[in-house]
């Protein structure tokens, strides 16, 4: 059961930019999901207005013209997730929602998050990091030491941008040219054939898992931001599974460095029930076919209240109530 709210009061956050569209790739996903979160923060009666970029913010911070910040700026280069805003506001003292400078530049960084991981014991899907650029030999030869299927994709992307599933040797050297399409290096992964899985994350909550299940065969950018048909079942697992993801969700949010919110995104293998770890996502979607919203109405959190306790974040809690505030989603 989630407590109360801290704030009933919209003023106590002063004048709120809510930080979207920018640069990256995923510019109009942003867009989408800054609407929405401006939208229901008014409806709160919250004085929030749109920004459109870094460049727009750092003129409106340094004119003081905001209080605070709502981040639902996706992506990197001009996005909001690689630790690039996250510096730029903590330099100048404004509070915002998500994840700080390393929790946010880690886990965009696909490669590195999986070395912490894996060097704390926790489970992700084997994989060869890849230059930009890499020959095709050197491709042929990571294939055949992870042994197909695998999946290529962008290390620093999100929102499926980049990414091929190849079953067939003839398939690697078009998953490749694709991927490298984009910034930084690539990541060559074991491809786990079994459920996807997603696990929402409110302050020290794991919110109930949804497992995803596409019309088509793949969670591509089309069946999770057009496709009306996708599958979300919520919770996604039995009562006790359920315990277990949510367990391995927040370690692996908190050893990125991450805090606030954010979504932790899990394949569990269909023959062995094996829970492998993918990603970590700072600055999840807010659109309506956005899974932290899908997971938090789960447990009475509509989308207004969600955005609410997401800007709470940015008010610390007193030293002296920190200890009863242990476990609150806020």
């Amino acid at each position: 059961m989630l407590p109360a709210p801290r704030f009933t009061d919209p003023s106590v956050f002063g004048r709120v930019a809510v930080l979207m569209g920018g640069t990256s790739s995923e510019r109009e996903v942003s867009l989408d999901s800054g609407r929405n979160v401006l939208e229901a923060l008014r409806a709160h009666g919250v004085d929030a207005h749109p920004v459109d970029g870094i460049p727009a913010l750092a003129e409106a911070l340094l004119a003081k013209k905001f209080d605070r910040v709502f981040n639902v700026l996706h992506g990197q280069r001009g996005g909001g997730e690689d630790g690039v805003v996250q510096g730029l506001m903590d330099a100048l003292g404004v509070p915002y929602t998500g994840s700080g400078v390393l929790g946010s530049a880690l886990a965009m960084d696909k490669v590195r998050t999986k070395q912490v991981w894996l060097s704390l014991g926790l489970p992700t899907p084997r994989y060869v990091r890849l230059a930009n650029g890499v020959d095709a030999a050197s491709v042929h030869e990571a294939a055949r030491s992870l042994g197909l299927p695998v999946i290529v994709k962008p290390s620093c992307e999100g929102s499926s941008v980049g990414v091929s599933r190849v079953l067939a040797d003839d398939d690697l050297d078009a998953a490749v040219e694709l991927a490298a399409r984009y910034p930084g290096e690539l990541l060559m992964e074991q491809m786990v054939i079994g459920d996807e899985l997603t696990v929402g994350i409110l302050g020290d909550l794991a919110l109930p898992s949804i497992r995803i299940v596409p019309k088509g065969q793949w969670y591509d950018y089309h069946a999770k931001y057009v496709a009306e048909d996708t599958q979300y079942l919520c919770p996604g697992l039995g009562e006790a599974d359920e315990a277990q993801i949510g367990a391995l969700a927040l370690a692996a949010f908190r050893a990125a460095g991450c805090g606030g919110w954010g979504r932790v995104d899990v394949m569990r293998d269909r023959g062995s029930g094996a829970l492998y770890l993918l990603e970590v996502n700072t600055a999840p979607g807010m659109t309506s076919h956005s899974l932290v919203p899908k997971a938090a109405r789960q447990v009475g959190v509509g989308f207004e209240d969600l955005c609410w306790r997401i800007l709470e974040d940015t008010i610390p809690v007193p030293a002296a109530d920190a200890g009863a505030a242990g476990g609150a989603a806020a």
